[in-house]
């Protein structure tokens, strides 16, 4: 990695803000898995055993620039208060007089958690001069600045780049350290045994990664909603099938533009559709088979089987996205079965991406992952061109 970490650079006994990722899922005020939680612990522990005081920052959810009591951060503090086995001080703002006080009354070890910068506008104001004003505000506390949220790397928000314009020394915590050399593994993979998997329902949203990395895999695998935007696009039948014309045109777009890479796309040949108007019956068909009126939710058992074996013989694989309607059973069998297959690769395997993540971990497969990316859409656009806005405004070595 060519960019400074926290081992880089003297931090002994410094104020540390630290961007973290706790965007957390919660329900009734309960955080329901605290992945994210328990991945920023050895970079607040490795600046603890330093005499650090660490002021935590982070967004949660989508409050649109308002205080919305539902996406505060405060159980996260407790949660963390719990895995660090020593109390984790709250704040109910993230920048002014209170942080300022809080601030100067913390010891050395002492960590301390800002509420939600999502709560100002100018967190992710596209006006640079309102969205740099309210970065010097959260910086204004500390000495040096820690980007350990590697799911908000590719943000150019005030909390992930506006205050590296007020802050030094600027580096990478331990999980942005450790994510950027496990994904680079995969950005560099030979082609031979090289294999991606993608799903999920928007092509726009991925094919920037499916342009980077078509022409450098041996195979790619399209499932989910993707699949039948390459349908349309190719003229074929989709029903009332998920397709945006956003996704149509990015299809159209890959199929007009990837040449004789195209050989390596691989999509289902088969599909579970649903009768949306009638008795909502469950039909498996083949692909080219798609009735009106049918809505395909899933992938079909033979491109199960295909997609598995492809896996399964891979040196090196990349999963993004679900293979179906995963939310919903019966449609939740194709992801599965993809993840079992990561489970059970013998090469180098990565999985990123909320609902890939959650598949593996049901499946009990986790374990034998030897990646899990903490960032979705983060994983994806490293893997475009190697680089993050937000990781590339931190201190070089």
């Amino acid at each position: 990695m060519h960019k400074a970490t926290v081992r880089d650079r003297d931090i002994n006994g410094k104020t540390a803000l630290v961007r973290v990722d706790f965007n957390v899922p919660l329900k009734d005020g309960q955080i329901e898995d605290d992945t994210r939680i328990v991945a920023s612990l050895p970079t607040i522990e490795y600046l603890l055993k330093h005499g650090c005081k660490v002021i935590l920052c982070a967004h949660l959810g989508r409050p649109k620039g308002e205080v919305v009591p539902e996406l505060s951060l405060a159980p996260c503090a407790d949660r963390l208060s719990e895995l660090l086995g020593k109390r984790v001080g709250f704040v109910e703002d993230c920048i002014g007089q209170e942080v300022a006080e809080k601030a100067v009354q913390m010891q050395a070890g002492d960590v301390l958690l800002l509420e939600n910068t999502r709560f100002y506008c100018a967190e992710k104001s596209k006006n640079e001069g309102e969205m740099l004003e309210f970065a010097e505000k959260l910086a204004a506390p500390a000495e040096l600045y820690v980007n350990d949220a590697f799911g908000a790397g590719h943000r150019n928000h005030a909390s992930t780049y506006g205050v590296t314009k007020y802050l030094s020394p600027c580096v990478a915590g331990l999980l942005v350290e450790e994510e950027i050399e496990q994904l680079t593994r995969i950005l560099i993979a030979p082609q031979e045994g090289f294999v991606v998997v993608l799903g999920g329902a928007k092509v726009e949203d991925k094919i920037g990664v499916i342009k980077a990395l078509l022409p450098k895999c041996e195979k790619m695998l399209i499932g989910g909603a993707m699949s039948w935007a390459f349908f349309k696009a190719k003229g074929m039948e989709v029903g009332l099938s998920l397709c945006e014309p956003e996704s149509v045109e990015s299809a159209e777009e890959v199929l007009a533009t990837m040449g004789a890479d195209l050989q390596k796309l691989m999509l289902p040949v088969d599909v579970y559709m649903q009768n949306v108007a009638g008795d909502h019956q469950i039909k498996y068909a083949a692909a080219d088979a798609i009735e009106p009126g049918w809505d395909a939710l899933d992938i079909g058992d033979e491109t199960r089987k295909s997609y598995a074996d492809t896996i399964l013989k891979a040196a090196n694989v990349f999963w993004n996205g679900p293979m179906g309607k995963f939310e919903n059973k019966p449609f939740d069998e194709g992801t599965f079965a993809v993840a079992k297959a990561m489970g059970a690769c013998p090469g180098f395997n990565v999985v990123g991406g909320g609902d890939s993540v959650a598949a593996v971990t049901k499946m009990r497969v986790a374990d034998a992952i030897d990646h899990i990316s903490t960032g979705g859409g983060a994983s994806l656009e490293f893997l475009e061109d190697g680089s993050l806005s937000a990781i590339e405004a931190l201190d070089s070595k």
